[in-house]
């Protein structure tokens, strides 16, 4: 006989669970008063940037590159920037070269380290068309189209090549569409303050880049799930693509892109100290 659970996702939407499951009753045992928590800093103090896949995980592969190498590059770029424009800003790295990382380790980074600001940065893949191109950002949240769930569940797989994988995600499956529904929960405290960065992003990468923006989405992403501050995950182009993968490939490509999203950080940041 079937259980049905009955889930609220706050601010986002009423979901039928059918039978117990332990990343389920996890996310119903969360605490309101961690929902209601401050959910946006007062300062920017700290960001945590992270380079996607490494290692024996090179992420989405295209004719010439990969995204693990790809993904690196910007984000060392990006922290060279922000440590040359503002000094007082600390900048910390996931990893700093090509090694393979777990997903849980990233956020946990992030947490240890109190971040104000988790930045995850990947190349996207379509599997169906090398024309598709152009940038997206997301955020923790429901997919709202199969598109979006797709580019979660092939993020999210990265955890297959990791030991007790089961344990360390409480049962997950990045093949159950029903899995990535209930990481949606995570993130709701700071859904705002990841919203607002990362339509500044998307809005720099047009005006700044003169990249085709495919605009804000949410899904669920595990890389984003733990972590205690606002995080996004911007995928900046798509390595399936010839022409994007080319341009992502050069170093004038790669300083368009990392300085379109200092530009955002620098526009988020003074807003969040301006508040504070």
């Amino acid at each position: 006989m079937t259980t049905l659970l009955l889930v609220t996702i706050p601010l986002l939407a009423l979901t039928v669970i059918p039978g117990p499951d332990a990343l389920i009753q996890d996310t119903v045992r969360r605490s309101e008063a961690e929902a209601t928590e401050t959910s946006s800093p007062t300062q920017l103090r700290t960001v945590v940037i992270d380079a996607g896949h490494g290692g024996k995980d090179p992420g989405c592969v295209g004719r010439r590159t990969r995204e693990s190498w790809v993904v690196l590059k910007l984000a060392l770029q990006l922290g060279r920037k922000i440590k040359q424009e503002m000094p007082k800003v600390r900048v910390i790295y996931t990893r700093s070269s090509d090694h393979f990382v777990e997903l849980a380790e990233r956020s946990a980074i992030a947490n240890r380290n109190r971040a104000d600001l988790f930045i995850s940065l990947h190349c996207n893949a379509s599997p169906s068309s090398s024309r598709v191109y152009g940038t997206e950002t997301y955020t923790m949240g429901l997919h709202k189209t199969e598109g979006n769930l797709d580019v979660a569940k092939r993020e999210n797989a990265v955890i297959l090549k990791e030991d007790n994988y089961q344990q360390t995600y409480k049962g997950f499956n990045p093949n159950s569409p029903l899995a990535h529904i209930m990481l949606a929960n995570y993130q709701h405290a700071f859904m705002g303050s990841s919203i607002n960065f990362a339509e500044k992003v998307e809005r720099s990468f047009r005006r700044n880049a003169e990249r085709t923006s495919r605009g804000v989405k949410q899904a669920g992403f595990l890389v984003l799930w733990r972590t205690t501050m606002p995080s996004v995950l911007i995928e900046t182009g798509y390595l399936t693509n010839p022409t994007e993968e080319a341009f992502l490939m050069t170093q004038e490509g790669q300083e368009q892109i990392t300085n379109a999203i200092y530009k955002a950080f620098e526009q988020y940041k003074e807003e969040i100290d301006s508040a504070g």
